[in-house]
């Protein structure tokens, strides 16, 4: 299947951003009303030579729009001026129009009083004037490289009940009036991609919805995990789940503050981020933000004093090693000519249900809340595997010229999806299920459309009733040769997870074949054969139980992983056989082909990448590479050559 990378388009020309949100760090939010024109120059040199090419930049709407029919012309004279200064360094921005929310306090224009941000006809009306103004002011000018209607719209307008049909109305209008002041740049919501689609919760900003109306897709991501692999793959699984809808994805806010996070590890951090974001698809990355701040007695800085120090410089503009990773990074996105990069096609699909999007009666939020956090550790043990993987949406329709189908986890799909993934496997797929009652007591169970004839089994479960793992771990010992799994072997994993989701399937086999036992001796992994492929069941919901464990990653789900791809012929131009390595690749038009290896160690690691066919050579070089030593959690970036 086809995994999408798509470029930004300004003035018919692709480009990859990246690039850093802007405040001076004279002001902050409040910048311009203490606009200092040379310090601004200096804060964009500073970025420019770390070879950033644009900003995000904000209209701080309580200053700009100070009455419902005016814009502050002084403070558009400034940014005016801003812009100006952006040519100069040779860089452009992103302006955001309705700044309401910042760095965790909401700030009204005083006219406001209360009104619907969505639903009141007045109100819209007001913004949607203001987004004409702008546009008529700075459309035209080089250093504009695309319009961001807000900056976390979720959070500014949650007083309102959003109602999506409300909201997607708002942002059409929003949209219609930048057009109309002539804007032509890309335009997005800047709303953080934190709709249903992607995070399983409503907040009334719908992916789906909104993306007809946009020309790329920006995910904010901060999340804080329990687990250091979940937490460097967690922006590229958001960026996959984001890009469905084939428009472009840019990581438009990420970032570290380093009152949370040592030099050293915010460097980690960044450079996991950034290229684990470019190999999910990523073509845009915009850090939180330009500068630390010594703004202590100014909200939002007094109340969240951690928010001063997000920046890539400090207080006296000198680099932190984020910016130095970002430079890294520029000379990576060169080096490769990413413009020119496409991903590798995926034989392997991960399959999204569509009950992530809650688009059926009477199920519960928990549900999808519970597949978003089982599909990203599938994801990940996917990675751990070298597995080439694409997801594929129930919703709109299964890819159907994939070699494998992972179904992590599974509690929920629709009864046609289950006969099509039996046609699929008859006509030479394998289909890979694992079995989870779910995490709640509502409708406990499978919600399998032919669950004892697909999987060749007869269930033994008992109604209102769950089958309790009662061990620690779930040890799993293979009674045949199974992929790259040979016969004797144990893998051991985790059990966690709610008094409904700790338990397992009672099968006994009729039709097929016992792959695996549990160490109680019962059936944990049965293989079907039908038509030309086969169907695989694991009675554990092993991805479930690693998703509810803290500091798990790597364990032993890649190991099936890697066994299904094997058996299903999966193409994997490059593996490594240690689970902390992650290989993977990019093809250039040219026939060049990129591999990233990405460590997950904290410590150094010396390994030896196989290619499927050709060899590995430095990049630019002739000489074959066998052996590559990675520094704690370094990315290296080889060619792959044809024999």
């Amino acid at each position: 299947m086809h995994r999408n990378f798509a470029k930004v388009a300004v003035r018919n020309r692709a480009v990859a951003w990246l690039g850093a949100n802007f405040w001076s760090r004279r002001g902050g939010p409040l910048m311009w009303k203490s606009y200092d024109p040379a310090l601004i120059r200096e804060e964009l040199r500073v970025l420019a030579e770390h070879g950033l090419t644009m900003t995000r930049s904000f209209f701080y709407w309580p200053h700009f729009m100070p009455e419902p029919d005016r814009v502050d012309e002084e403070c558009a004279a400034r940014y005016g001026d801003f812009l100006e200064a952006h040519t100069e360094a040779g860089l452009t921005t992103i302006p955001t129009l309705l700044v309401g929310h910042m760095s965790g306090e909401n700030w009204d224009p005083v006219w406001r009083r209360g009104r619907d941000l969505y639903g009141d006809v007045w109100m819209v009306a007001r913004q949607a004037w203001f987004a004409e103004q702008m546009a008529r002011r700075f459309s035209g000018h080089p250093a504009v490289a695309g319009w961001l209607i807000s900056n976390e719209m979720p959070i500014y307008g949650e007083r309102e009940r959003s109602v999506r049909e409300t909201v997607t109305s708002w942002a059409s209008l929003l949209v219609q009036g930048l057009r109309a002041g002539g804007a032509s740049q890309p335009i997005s919501i800047g709303d953080g991609a934190w709709g249903i689609e992607v995070t399983g919760n409503d907040n009334g900003f719908s992916v789906r919805d909104l993306g007809a109306l946009v020309d790329f897709l920006g995910p904010h991501v901060y999340r804080m995990e329990n687990d250091m692999v979940r937490q460097h793959y967690g922006a590229a699984f958001i960026c996959e789940l984001t890009g469905f809808l084939g428009k472009p994805v840019v990581l438009e806010e990420f970032g570290v503050s380093s009152d949370f996070v040592s030099g050293e590890n915010a460097a980690h951090y960044y450079r996991q981020v950034l290229h684990n974001t470019l190999l999910a698809g990523a073509t845009g990355w915009i850090g939180w933000n330009n500068t630390d701040f010594d703004l202590i007695h100014q909200d939002p800085y007094r109340h969240h004093p951690f928010e001063l120090h997000f920046g890539l410089t400090t207080t006296e503009g000198r680099p932190k090693p984020q910016l130095v990773e970002m430079a890294r990074f520029a000379r990576v996105l060169a080096d490769i000519d990413v413009l020119g990069c496409e991903r590798e096609p995926a034989d392997a699909a991960l399959i999204v249900p569509s009950y992530l999007e809650g688009a059926f009666p009477f199920t519960e939020a928990e549900d999808r809340s519970y597949l978003f956090t089982m599909l990203r550790q599938a994801y990940i043990a996917a990675k751990e595997a070298d597995l080439p993987v694409g997801l594929t949406r129930e919703r709109d329709g299964i890819a159907e010229d994939c070699r494998l189908y992972l179904l992590p986890s599974t509690k929920q799909l629709t009864a046609p999806t289950w006969h099509l993934l039996e046609r699929l496997a008859s006509e030479g797929a394998v289909v890979y299920a694992s079995y989870c009652h779910g995490t709640h007591g509502s409708q406990r169970g499978p919600w399998y459309a032919h669950l004892d004839a697909m999987f060749g089994v007869e269930h033994q479960l008992r109604y209102g009733m769950v089958d309790p793992v009662e061990d620690a771990q779930a040890t799993l010992t293979f009674q045949r040769p199974f992929g790259t799994i040979a016969e004797g072997t144990t893998l051991t994993f985790p059990v966690a997870g709610t008094e409904h989701s700790r338990a397992y399937l009672p099968v006994r086999p009729r039709g097929a074949e016992v792959v695996a036992v549990d160490q109680r001796g019962r059936p944990a992994l049965l293989r079907r054969q039908v038509g030309r492929g086969s169907i695989v069941l694991c009675t554990y919901p092993v991805e479930h139980f690693a998703a509810a464990t803290p500091r798990v990653n790597p364990e032993p789900t890649y190991r099936l992983y890697d066994a299904l791809a094997a058996l299903a012929g999966v193409r994997r131009p490059v593996t490594v056989d240690d689970p902390r390595v992650a290989a993977d690749t990019l093809r250039h038009r040219d026939g060049r082909r990129f591999v990233f290896l990405v460590s997950q160690s904290e410590q150094p690691l010396s390994v030896k990448p196989a290619a499927a066919s050709g060899h590995l050579v430095e990049r630019g070089g002739e000489t074959p590479v066998h052996t590559v030593e990675l520094a704690p959690y370094d990315v290296r970036i080889l060619e792959l050559r044809a024999q």
